[in-house]
């Protein structure tokens, strides 16, 4: 089976010519020696043993530790220090072997800098996988087990305290020639009375950001900023900047945390200057920046 887009939409179409000269123009103009900002200060003890107060910590590219109602949760972990050709470019705000024992991981979708199994595979604890339709066979084959699989809108519960949702999101998915979108893609809603958080995995802009924000009553939303340029090749696939705010107006959301951004280079863009076009969009729209929480690198947040 192969999964769509609402109303059917498929990510931009690669043109070869325009695919080699991308990569002959792509650090013209760039500034390839700045690089984004890493927290100098952790309390790692704290994080290893807490079980009471929420907190957030950006690991990097789309990796947070999430802890709520005591439980620990990790999205898309990914630690290589490698993507491909591309070298990582900043460390993980956390060690994998400093984590927690995981009790959660969310995993978004099939891409490899979304979905890495050696990193799985060395966490702490023995965590439950909640990954898209399509994705339990391949985990399984892997070696992972405890993995429960969703479709869009399926809404599962962990424990009696937390409630988390699969919903849309517009990308596509393939690790391989020949399985392209045979596994499914999205965000995830995690639920409960105490926070509601919204980890949008990877998306292009798109309707069903206004139908999450009307379902769900979402205070922090963990939001891609980056891998938008060129936007012939990354525009139905990827947020650039300016459509995170407006996705972040879209969603209701109260507090905007940008992610997915300056860990690995895997298009034009780079980190500093998404991250400067977000804090540029955001002051053309009037908003306020109490509701940004731009993080640095291993930065966290406790009880917002």
């Amino acid at each position: 089976m192969k999964y769509q887009n609402l109303d059917d939409i498929d990510k931009n179409k690669i043109n070869l010519r325009k695919l080699i000269r991308y990569f002959l123009i792509r650090n013209n103009g760039k500034d390839l020696s700045s690089k984004i900002s890493i927290a100098t200060e952790q309390d790692l003890p704290f994080l290893q043993q807490n079980r009471s107060q929420l907190t957030y910590t950006w690991i990097g590219h789309s990796t947070f530790l999430i802890q709520l109602n005591g439980l620990n949760i990790l999205t898309d972990p990914v630690f290589s220090n490698r993507m491909g050709t591309e070298k990582r470019l900043v460390p993980p705000g956390i060690n994998l072997f400093d984590l927690p024992e995981m009790d959660i991981v969310l995993i978004s979708h099939a891409h490899f800098d979304h979905l890495e199994f050696s990193s799985l595979k060395k966490l702490k604890g023995s965590p439950t996988f909640y990954v898209p339709v399509g994705l339990k066979k391949l985990c399984k084959q892997k070696g992972l087990t405890n993995i429960i699989e969703a479709n869009w809108w399926d809404s599962l519960a962990p424990t009696s305290s937390i409630t988390i949702h699969f919903v849309p999101a517009q990308h596509w998915s393939r690790r391989s020639l020949f399985d392209k979108n045979r596994v499914h893609w999205g965000g995830w809603v995690i639920e409960s009375s105490q926070h509601t958080f919204y980890f949008v995995g990877d998306t292009g802009y798109f309707h069903g950001f206004k139908e999450i924000g009307i379902r769900f009553s979402i205070d922090t939303v963990f939001m891609p900023i980056g891998d938008y340029e060129p936007e012939w090749m990354s525009g139905l696939q990827h947020l650039n900047p300016e459509e995170a705010v407006q996705a972040f107006q879209d969603v209701g959301a109260c507090a905007f945390v940008p992610m997915h951004y300056g860990t690995y280079r895997l298009s034009m863009d780079t980190g500093p200057e998404a991250l400067e076009r977000l804090k540029q969009e955001w002051s053309r729209q009037k908003l306020s920046f109490n509701h940004l929480h731009v993080l640095k690198i291993g930065e966290t947040t406790i009880g917002q």
